[in-house]
Parts: structure tokens; sequence; C-alpha cells
């Protein structure tokens, strides 16, 4: 199968005296020898460059409710193509995905499409957007973005779930394409970053600044709550107030639940209660739209306006069951302005 991938030619990399060729696509900056593969195993240097490996193959494809990347402020109740392919520049001891980004067999990447395809299939199957997700768009983002384009000539939107872990030249060039974008705050603490996830704390930060402050791109936030490592009511109101002073108070906040995988087995699920104190204390600091999820509850997954607080959006297990909000963005109820994309 390897011997069968093309090898996709990128720009964002320099040569050292010495021969080796650095990627410059992620702060990991991957050093590497001709032959050798970076730490998100996809991108390898060849020939004095770094080339793709994983251009116009996926590990599959599935239609999810919007709600599910999560994005609950995003063309509520709509469809979603969704795409990833293999590999991770981060090492997150605690993924979710790791068969899929942890993967070193090119063999995972089973379903060969082109991006003329992927636009292609869902439109045929009547999705409103095409996501890239399940591995981080990130290392595949030359395929995402030219994936995009074609999506846009077809009236589809695009939506990159991220750990928002990207250099600034990338970053730009790649969200020039995307309507939407969940990012992954892993934790508000660089410890946090460099024990369980094998980076650092300040590119995601930069990248959440650079997409609410210098793009159109709808922003929305997960925290992934892990017993005993982030989930201190001390650091979430510290995670709250970050994002309330820096991104606004309306930036959507999903806090979702841990369960034991891949290196980190010996710690429960997060409880219910966890996450609904989180989602108390992000309220109290501000926040006007915080949620729930990986955990049913019915009152924490659906949308209340601020102003009357009647729900506007109804949710059950990802479902839409009842949307009061109109196709201008406002409340039915008392017609205040409700952020989003309806």
């Amino acid at each position: 199968m390897e011997s069968e991938i093309k090898k996709y030619k990128t720009k964002h990399w320099h040569l050292l005296d010495d021969g080796r060729v650095v990627c410059d696509v992620c702060p990991r900056h991957c050093s590497l020898r001709d032959g050798k593969k970076g730490a998100c195993f996809i991108r390898e240097a060849f020939e004095g460059e770094i080339v793709l490996t994983s251009y116009g193959y996926a590990t599959g494809f599935a239609i999810d409710p919007v709600e599910k990347k999560p994005l609950n402020h995003f063309y509520p109740g709509t469809r979603v193509y969704s795409f990833g392919t293999a590999g991770c520049n981060l090492g997150c001891k605690y993924c979710q995905n790791w068969h899929i980004s942890k993967s070193r067999d090119h063999s995972i990447l089973s379903a060969q499409a082109s991006p003329e395809d992927v636009a292609g299939m869902a439109v045929a199957h009547q999705c409103k957007s095409v996501a890239f997700t399940y591995n981080d768009p990130v290392i595949f983002w030359e395929y995402a973005r030219d994936t995009a384009i074609e999506c846009h000539n077809l009236g589809l939107k695009t939506i990159a779930v991220s750990a928002g872990y990207m250099c600034e030249t990338p970053r730009e060039e790649f969200y020039a394409h995307i309507d939407a974008a969940n990012i992954d705050l892993k934790s508000i603490s660089d410890h946090f970053y460099r024990k369980l996830c094998s980076g650092s704390l300040a590119p995601v930060l930069d990248t959440l600044l650079y997409l609410k402050q210098e793009t159109d791109v709808w922003l929305e936030i997960t925290t992934l709550l892990i017993p005993g490592w982030n989930d201190n009511p001390r650091e979430i109101e510290q995670l709250s107030r970050w994002i309330s002073d820096n991104l606004g108070d309306n930036v959507p906040l999903h806090f979702s639940g841990f369960h034991p995988d891949f290196k980190l087995t010996n710690i429960d699920r997060t409880p219910l209660d966890t996450l609904l104190q989180a989602r108390d204390i992000a309220l109290k600091t501000g926040l006007n739209y915080v949620y729930t999820g990986n955990i049913l509850n019915e009152n924490s997954e659906s949308t209340y306006c601020p102003h009357c607080h009647n729900i506007v959006l109804h949710r059950h297990r990802y479902q839409l069951r009842h949307n009061h909000i109109t196709p201008q963005g406002e409340c039915m109820h008392c017609h205040s302005p409700i952020p989003g994309r309806f």
C-alpha cells in the first residue's frame, strides 16, 4: 500500500546545512533526514523536501449530525460528511481516536478519494458541510484545503476539528477555506500539554486568537475533562476567564467527558457532576453558551437564550428536537440575537 501512495510535494519546510529538512507546518518543527517521517508519520523528508504521504487517502467516511463535531451554533440539525486520514502531530496519552491518530500503518488509509470525489459524495448524501476530523487536519491540511475549495464550488460549508497546533503561515492558508472550527483547548496549563500531549499551550492560544480576531471562521471550543488532571475548579475558572477576556462571552465552550483509553487507562470516567460543575463555573464566569458532551444530559446539551433564558435549541443525544431560532439568528421568544450561523 505504501508504495502506491503518491508523495505530494509541500512548501512549508526549510533545509539545514547538514542536509536535514525541517517541516514548518506545526510547532514541532521536525528535523528529518531523507526517508524519515515526522512525528505525525504522514509528512516525510524525500529528496531534500517535505512530502505528504496521505494526500487523496482517508481512513473512511461517515455522515454525522453537526452537533457531534461538536458545533452547536453552526447550521444546527444539519448533516456533515466527515473524514480523516492517519497520524497526528500531538502525542496525547489519552487519545480517544488512537487507532487512527497513532497508526503507523498506511494500510489504514483504505479509502481513496480526490477532493472532487469527497465534495461530490457529500452532495450526493445531502450533507450541508464536510468536516476534516477524527485525526487532526493540521497534518493533512493541503488535502483538506483542496477539498474545501471543491466543497465551496458546490455550495458546501467546511469544518475543521483540530487541536490548533499549527504554525502561522500554513494556518492562514488553511483557514482561508474553512467556515467553522472546533478547537480542542485541552487545558489552560502548559504543564498538562507537556506531560500528557508532548506539546505546548502557547501555539493553541495563538490559533484561538487568530481565528477569533482575524478571520470570519465560526469558532467553538472543546475541553475534555480528565479527573485529577484538568478538572480542578480553579483551573476551570481560569480557562473560562481566558476565553471570556480574549475571545468574548459568546464563543461556545463544550466540556466533554473522558473515558479510559490508549495509555491512560488507570483513571475513571469523568462523572456527570464534574461536567455540570464545570459548566456552572463557566457560566458564572460570564460565558453565555456552555455545554457538556459524551454524557447524556438534555439540559446541558441544549442552547438557552441568555436574555430570556428560554430554550432555543433543544437537543437529545446530538439530535436537534426543536429549533426556536429564526433564520436571521434571533430568539423566537424575545427576538434577541443568538450568535452563530443559522
